[in-house]
Parts: structure tokens; C-alpha cells; sequence
């Protein structure tokens, strides 16, 4: 079972209290985008097997969303962050180094 933490409200609980909202830092298309802009922002998902960002809601609190980056095959969760933002922050992107050395995932290194 996951556990997380939500940063903007600072309660740690289970995966139960939370909900999973998919793929975090999708660039997203609005009105007069073409078809191929549309569809890669649809259904081109990174659904990486090892360190993955998601994005979350903390359902049974203070229900804001926000991002957790973990590992998929493991479960171990390197961090929670605030949703506003347009990458991970660099102290979780160094913790993800440090124990998966070589990891890449989209543009963030």
C-alpha cells in the first residue's frame, strides 16, 4: 500500500485517502490544437514500468490536487509536490538518482 504525504495540507495517510488522477506534467492543448496534438495528449501515456509522477487529490481532506513521484514496481514513494508546478522539484529528482542511478523519465533527469 502506498503511502503519502499531501504538501499542501501536510497529512500522511494511505492510498485510500487519496485519489489517483494519472500522468502528472502532460502538456495540455486547447481550443485550435490539431488532431495529432489532441490524441498525443489522449493517449500517448508514458505507463512506465519504475519511476513514474502522477498526479493525486486528497479526497478524504483538504481535496486539493497535487504531484507524487514513485516507483511502480516497488511502490516507494521518492515524494509529494504541489501541483503548480512544471517539473519535479530538484531535491526529489536527486533522491530518484541516488537510488535509481540513470533513470529518465519524459525530459527530467
Amino acid at each position: 500500500m502506498l503511502i503519502l504525504t499531501c504538501p499542501c495540507c501536510g497529512v500522511t495517510g494511505e492510498e485510500t485517502e487519496f485519489h489517483a488522477g494519472g500522468e502528472a506534467h502532460i502538456k495540455r492543448f486547447g481550443p485550435g490544437s490539431d488532431d495529432e496534438q489532441f490524441h498525443s495528449y489522449m493517449f500517448a501515456k508514458e505507463n512506465a514500468k519504475g519511476v513514474h509522477f502522477e498526479r493525486w487529490r486528497h479526497n478524504n481532506g483538504c481535496g486539493k490536487w497535487f504531484h507524487a513521484a514513485r516507483c511502480t514496481t516497488t511502490l516507494e514513494v521518492f515524494g509529494t509536490y504541489s501541483a503548480q508546478t512544471y517539473e519535479p522539484p530538484k531535491e526529489i529528482k536527486d533522491k530518484i538518482s541516488a537510488r535509481r542511478p540513470g533513470w529518465s523519465w519524459r525530459e527530467f533527469a
